[in-house]
């Protein structure tokens, strides 16, 4: 199913086959496709880069409380004709539950995609790959960036939670002390988070990141000829397919 090679794969392909993925679950007319997209590619593919486990824990966590929510408000509301259950004014139908189970499918597909690519692949390495592709390193750090601060800003702000905590600020508690709270932990991480840009800026410089002409790394990630023609057969495959799914679903309305 995925491109067999001694290399790991390329960061491009294994982005390639979760947008490819996601395509499938939200082109495709059948919520069956969705299911099967999944099931059959996108778990069997998680467990093979080693992110199964993961990747079913943050679905789950994702779509249980989604699915609370969405599966009454489908299968009481949506309109249908296969009355299942009545509950005075509230009338659930087939069609409700298919719908809801149609779009919990298709957000499933979509969580796991981005969960197994991203917890795979590292800024750094999807960086380096877009830089050797030919991409503006200009472009490459604004895509890149905010991934590589948001785990920076986390384990700052745990940081400064806890030493304010050592000198006795109280954190937990009724609204009133929590927004009390709230600027003694938001100014010191925010004129960190200053700093930080400032130092990023400088090294960017000292390192000649304006500067012309081609540049080398000393990470090369590799990318097999084998792999090139996989993301794109993959890519025109899923163009053509979800394609004539779309065209026959709009022709048999008419």
């Amino acid at each position: 199913m995925f491109p067999s090679s001694a290399a790991p794969l390329n960061p491009l392909t294994k982005l390639t086959i979760a947008l490819c993925a996601i395509a499938f679950g939200f082109g495709m007319v059948d919520y069956g496709w969705a299911t099967g997209i999944f099931l059959g590619v996108l778990l069997p593919w998680s467990a093979w880069l080693g992110v199964l486990r993961p990747v079913l824990q943050r679905v789950v966590w994702v779509i249980a409380p989604l699915a609370l929510f969405l599966i009454p408000i489908h299968s009481f509301f949506h309109p249908g004709t296969t009355v299942l259950l009545t509950i005075g004014h509230f009338t659930l139908t087939q069609e409700g539950l298919a719908y809801a189970y149609l779009i919990l499918s298709r957000l499933a597909v979509l969580a796991s995609a981005l969960l197994a690519f991203s917890l795979s692949t590292t800024p750094a390495e999807l960086a380096t790959t877009l830089t050797q592709q030919g991409v503006s390193p200009a472009f490459t750090y604004l895509l890149i960036s905010p991934f590589q601060l948001i785990p920076e800003v986390r384990t700052k702000a745990a940081t400064i939670l806890a030493a304010q905590q050592a000198r006795g600020m109280e954190t937990a508690g009724n609204l009133w002390q929590r927004s009390r709270a709230l600027v003694p932990l938001v100014v010191p991480l925010v004129l960190g988070a200053l700093v930080d840009v400032e130092e990023r800026a400088m090294a960017l410089e000292a390192r000649a990141f304006r500067a012309q002409g081609y540049k080398t790394s000393l990470v090369q990630i590799p990318d097999s000829v084998a792999q090139r023609w996989f993301r794109w057969g993959l890519f025109g495959f899923t163009v053509a397919f979800v394609g004539w799914s779309q065209w026959q679903f709009f022709t048999s309305r008419i």
